[in-house]
């Protein structure tokens, strides 16, 4: 969203990163470096850009070759600190995004949150004896220094289209992108031409030690709700009252509307902590529904709906993954930074 009348305080937002960003680049400020192979996924805009699913992937991945680790701030938790994420974990003591990591892979790989990143990132190496790890969202966080930086930015809203805050939605200007060592362009259409990916090359303008990547969203073909499952082209037998507390539900909606046109959508705030009011609102607007009707919601707002005793066994979440263009070359990247490193 472009905010014109705002752009005099862009400004001095931009002095403000830009004197931050040279006394980094200058090493006036300290950086902390590990002999640890560490991948850090971030974006230069606020709001969803698809960096938790990127970090899904790559833990996935790479937890087939190496002992992998996962580091994020928490956000949305109501504790702080250092967190190690188990079975006895909740969404109020390590976040949602680390919640949704958990439920699907369980041990497969390590998940850790900490708002202080260099700490944190030495604990969870040390204790666990990572062979690698995955930061989500520290590509502002500068005190720790990733080895391999991946940079989201939305097909829909590019940030070589955006502006600085406030008038813009951009955390630090365009030129941090030259950080990266691969750009991954997020939520493409699924049919994309050769002449777009060229066009968004060319705005990119990729140094000659970057690569530009392409990928989609891809839903799962079911829809999961506590010990149940639903096809999805069963959707259209259903009213559905779909509950979002995520950045950018949009394609989330536009993949709804191939199934069902029978929606009402109730959106909430990024990471939005559920309140009793907010679940008889909800409960509300469901029975407001026909005879067939079911609440839907995304894999991480489902950690949070799931935990009240009203909804549990109403409640359904879409999971879904990335889906990358040229996905051989990606991996094969990936995997020889953390070889060499």
């Amino acid at each position: 969203m472009k905010r014109w009348y705002l752009y005099p305080f862009s400004l001095g937002y931009h002095l403000v990163t830009g004197i931050r960003n040279t006394m980094y680049d200058l090493g006036v400020f300290k950086t902390t470096k590990f002999n640890t192979p560490i991948i850090n996924v971030g974006n230069l805009s606020v709001g969803g850009s698809g960096k938790s699913p990127m970090v899904m992937y790559l833990a996935q991945y790479l937890s087939k070759h190496y002992r992998t680790g996962v580091l994020s701030r928490g956000y949305g938790r109501l504790s702080k600190g250092y967190e190690v994420t188990n079975y006895e974990s909740n969404y109020k003591v390590v976040g949602d995004e680390a919640m949704q990591l958990f439920e699907r892979f369980k041990n497969r790989f390590v998940i850790a949150v900490s708002e202080e990143r260099v700490p944190g990132a030495k604990k969870v190496i040390a204790d666990m004896d990572l062979d690698v790890l995955v930061l989500d969202d520290a590509l502002q966080h500068r005190a720790i220094k990733a080895g391999f930086n991946i940079l989201m930015t939305d097909f829909n809203d590019p940030y070589f289209k955006d502006h600085l805050l406030p008038a813009g939605d951009l955390r630090e200007s365009r030129k941090g992108s030259k950080r990266a060592n691969i750009i991954m362009v997020s939520k493409c259409p699924d049919e994309l031409t050769e002449e777009t990916k060229r066009y968004y090359i060319s705005r990119i303008r990729p140094s000659y030690n970057q690569k530009v990547f392409f990928s989609s969203i891809g839903y799962d073909e079911n829809v999961y709700g506590k010990d149940k499952m639903l096809p999805d082209n069963n959707l259209n037998y259903y009213d559905i009252l779909l509950i979002t507390g995520i950045a950018n539900p949009k394609p989330l909606l536009e993949h709804l509307a191939k199934f069902s046109q029978r929606v009402k959508h109730l959106k909430f705030r990024d990471h939005h902590n559920f309140t009793d009011d907010d679940i008889k609102k909800i409960i509300a607007e469901y029975k407001k529904l026909g005879e067939y009707k079911l609440i839907l919601t995304t894999e991480k707002d489902y950690v949070r709906l799931k935990t009240f005793d009203y909804l549990r066994d109403i409640v359904y979440y879409w999971p879904i993954n990335v889906i990358i263009d040229k996905k051989e070359e990606f991996n094969q990247i990936i995997l020889d930074y953390v070889r060499k490193n």
